[in-house]
């Protein structure tokens, strides 16, 4: 059995209205990972689950005051409620809870399902609970045998593993082993039968042994001495009656290393706590909760530990829910079994539910890697296609006064122009919308020139209208959704930069890549070398002073390209013009030379206000980079 579906009402941050639940969430068998930024809802669905089935380990869990959804500047509400829905029994877990079940005739057989409800409610200052089962209505209690079979194995957030692993009473460890098959309900065991006789071997040294025989006589002799006259002295030194309980409550697990760290016992003792998932026989929930499955475990030791739960609980009747903030660990579970956590919803991943096809779902899965799985821990996105945009965007980002931390901003470089594999897995079939706006910067990629067929000579063909229909073209395919595209006016990135405000610095920054690309030895640019490049670029400029803005973009794009018309200087020359706008709108200490704005000590230089502001202005009002302004400024939240 699982549970296939939770509903909460007015729980946390989950408001219901008109009866509906504030969130619903469907899950299933095997691995099911909570995903999502900060405060979406992971830890409330982890607590509601606690609060419905209660933790093997017996903590104590009750409803709190913060558990109640509270409007802002109002009363919280006076009550929760939390459903759940159990399913996939089989035989033998159906015989524990058969009174309590909802049966289901199929074509494969009777299908049985159990209707959980749980519901807090606040009188005066107290808070009360209860449990039901069945119809909503006429519900009734479950309690018993029944109740303790739907308790869950619970990892919390930050645990102590060395502490949860000692030795002690009513030990984690020895709770375990206690309901393992092995020991459960076993009056007489092999463990009991090795202390007996470990402890008759003490008692026959007391009595024998000439050492022992010596202390055991001492001390009959001293009480003798001092009890009254005929009263026994006969004492003796036994062992206390062994409990199997107390036995396993003095075992503590260990790392074979000597004095290991917290990632290794965290290892240590989700192993131990999974022991039960499997050996269980009762017909019990076999389900565990672990909340941050990274906590103190290194990226190898994360990627170890998920294909492990992966593959070895993909295909029972095992069922784990965790909960994570890592996007290394987003990267390798399989996007069947994500569940985003985003506004008060949770959107499961799966094929059919999002706007991927199924061969997209391995091409994605292939291909996110932890820089491209923080797509789902983004407030909003930014995908690009190229190191160009992923270097520049940032910092235009910074000067239109977005920057992409601040705003929750993730940029995916997906290397390519297969946007909807990637832009698909924000966009939900049944038309709901995620809540994460997904900008897709690409280019137009129509080419300001014709061709000659024999001679292969270009000639300049600015193609202004047939750019733009591109671009209108473009925007289409990649909106979907929540998912916007936005196309350049004009056949590239950097075609469009040198077309626009920014084309001086940009002509600039192309004559630093290519002394960059040219060097003998890896070194940044030196003083010498930027103003050799700086004086190339006014020349070239005064050269095409009658040129048309186009053509001179054309010009300035076509120092770049190789023999065969291509580029390897588009990254270098992003990061020189990325380096050059920080430049410009920073205050640069007295004595500084050009060559420093290569440092990474240019990141700690405060802006000049008013260069920034008007260099702000100039961005924003640029028809040719108005398409990268929208974009970053929609991923922001705003709408455009």
């Amino acid at each position: 059995m699982i549970i296939s579906e939770l509903r909460v009402y007015d729980f946390r941050q989950f408001k219901s209205v008109d009866d509906a639940p504030g969130l619903k969430i469907t899950f299933h068998k095997g691995l099911n990972a909570l995903i999502g930024e900060n405060d979406s809802g992971k830890t409330a669905v982890i607590d509601a689950l606690k609060l419905v089935l209660l933790t093997q380990s017996n903590e104590y869990i009750r409803p709190s005051d913060e558990d109640f959804y509270k409007p802002v500047g109002e009363d919280a509400c006076s009550e929760f409620k939390i459903d759940c829905t159990i399913s996939d029994f089989t035989q033998n877990e159906a015989k524990n809870f058969i009174e309590y079940l909802s049966f289901n005739q199929t074509e494969n057989g009777i299908e049985y399902t159990l209707e959980l409800h749980y519901r807090a409610w606040k009188e005066g200052h107290k808070i009360y609970q209860e449990l039901r089962v069945g119809d909503i209505d006429d519900g009734i209690s479950i309690d018993g045998k029944a109740r303790e079979l739907l308790k869950a194995v619970y990892l919390k957030p930050l645990r102590d593993a060395e502490r949860e692993m000692s030795s002690g009473r009513g030990s984690r460890i020895s709770q375990i082993l206690l309901n393992h098959p092995v020991f459960k309900d076993k009056k007489e065991h092999t463990v009991l039968d090795i202390f007996r006789d470990a402890n008759q071997r003490i008692e026959d040294y007391f009595i024998g042994d000439t050492d022992g025989k010596r202390i055991l006589q001492t001390i009959r002799s001293n009480l003798e001495s001092f009890s009254d006259k005929g009263q026994a002295s006969d004492a003796e030194l036994k062992t206390s009656d062994i409990q199997l309980k107390a036995i396993l409550e003095s075992l503590s697990l260990n790392a074979p290393e000597i004095n290991p760290g917290l990632g290794e016992l965290n290892l240590l003792f989700i192993a131990a706590e999974l022991l039960l998932l499997k050996d269980d026989t009762d017909g019990g929930l076999k389900l565990a909760l672990i909340e941050e499955l990274e906590a103190h475990l290194h990226p190898q030791a994360q990627l170890r530990l998920i294909s492990y739960l992966q593959n070895e609980y993909n295909e029972n009747d095992v069922q784990i829910i965790i909960s994570t903030h890592s996007p290394i660990l987003a990267s390798k579970i399989n996007l069947k079994n994500l569940i985003l956590m985003k506004n008060g919803a949770g959107y499961d991943l799966a094929e059919g539910r999002t706007g991927l096809q199924k061969g997209d779902y391995l091409f994605l899965q292939r291909f996110l890697d932890s820089t491209k799985a923080n797509l789902f821990f983004a407030k909003g996105i930014i995908m690009v296609e190229g190191d160009a945009e992923n270097i520049l965007i940032p910092v235009i980002a910074d000067i239109l006064g977005y920057p992409l931390e601040k705003y929750g901003i993730s940029i995916v470089n997906v290397g390519s122009t297969a946007f909807l594999r990637y832009s698909g897995i924000m966009v939900r079939k049944d038309g709901a919308d995620i809540g994460i706006p997904v900008s897709v910067i690409t280019d137009c990629d129509v080419r300001p020139y014709d061709v000659e067929p024999t001679t292969k000579e270009k000639t300049f063909n600015e193609k202004e209208a047939e750019s733009l229909q591109a671009k209108e073209k473009r925007d289409r395919k990649y909106t979907n959704g929540s998912v916007h595209g936005f196309t350049s006016p004009r056949w590239t990135l950097e075609y469009c930069i040198a077309m626009s405000c920014l084309s001086d610095d940009f002509h600039k920054a192309v004559h630093y890549g290519k002394k960059i690309l040219n060097a003998q030895e890896h070194i940044s640019l030196t003083d010498a070398k930027i103003d050799e490049a700086n004086r190339d670029a006014e020349a070239e400029a005064q050269a095409w002073n009658g040129f048309s803005a186009a053509e001179r973009a054309y010009n300035i794009y076509d120092l770049m390209l190789n023999g065969d018309g291509k580029s390897s200087l588009k990254a270098i020359v992003a990061q020189c013009l990325a380096s050059l706008l920080r430049w410009e709108v920073s205050i640069i200490p007295a004595g500084l030379t050009q060559e420093k704005m290569f440092d990474l000590d240019l990141y700690g230089f405060k802006a000049d206000e008013s260069k920034e502001a008007a260099l702000k202005s100039a961005i924003e009002n640029d028809p040719f980079l108005s398409y990268i302004v929208n974009a970053i400024k929609y991923a922001a939240g705003e709408t455009v």
